[in-house]
């Protein structure tokens, strides 16, 4: 798995052992913001969604992954692939890390890095792209520090609580 393997973290498929892990990802209300998310998940819609996370991007259109310390199997975020369209070579990325304590200290980056080789190496994808609030500077730094660029802003394209806010499309194009 040297492919998906980092220097202090490693991407894992979901296990049915994620449930409780995903579950509590799925119903944080501050993840809704980033996942355009306005409805609770059940345990059970989870344990079915757990149960076909076998199968693989082209059938599903999306590939979830566990983010995982190298000396653990506990999850401590997701990476996914996204809208994967096989003829145009492409899908959206969407990272969270649940702890605010493994936050800002590399492990959203390790966690890209090798989610980006995997799409461009084993994909063969030509894009990857990312849908970012304005204000979610920490993202935009994230995205932009591997070569992510901005193509668009999408005004009032969010609502959140009593206002709308603006989201950006960042592109990173394959140089093969």
């Amino acid at each position: 798995m040297v492919t998906l393997q980092g220097e202090n973290i490693y991407l894992r498929a979901l296990e049915p052992d994620d449930l409780e892990f995903v579950y509590q990802m799925e119903n944080n209300e501050v993840v809704w913001e980033v996942s355009n998310t306005i409805t609770p998940y059940s345990r059970f819609l989870i344990r079915q969604y757990l149960e076909n996370a076998h199968q693989d991007i082209f059938e599903a259109k999306q590939l979830r992954l566990a983010i995982c310390k190298n000396d653990s199997f506990e999850a401590i975020g997701l990476i996914d692939l996204f809208d994967f369209d096989p003829v145009n070579k492409r899908a959206g990325v969407g990272i969270v890390i649940k702890e605010t304590a493994n936050r800002n200290i590399g492990f959203g980056g390790q966690a890209l890095k090798l989610l980006i080789n995997y799409a461009f190496t084993r994909l063969q994808l030509h894009q990857l792209y990312a849908n970012i609030n304005t204000e979610n500077v920490p993202s935009i730094a994230l995205f932009t520090n591997f070569g992510f660029v901005c193509t668009g802003i999408k005004k009032d394209w969010n609502k959140r609580v009593n206002k709308y806010t603006d989201e950006a499309m960042y592109q990173l194009i394959h140089q093969s």
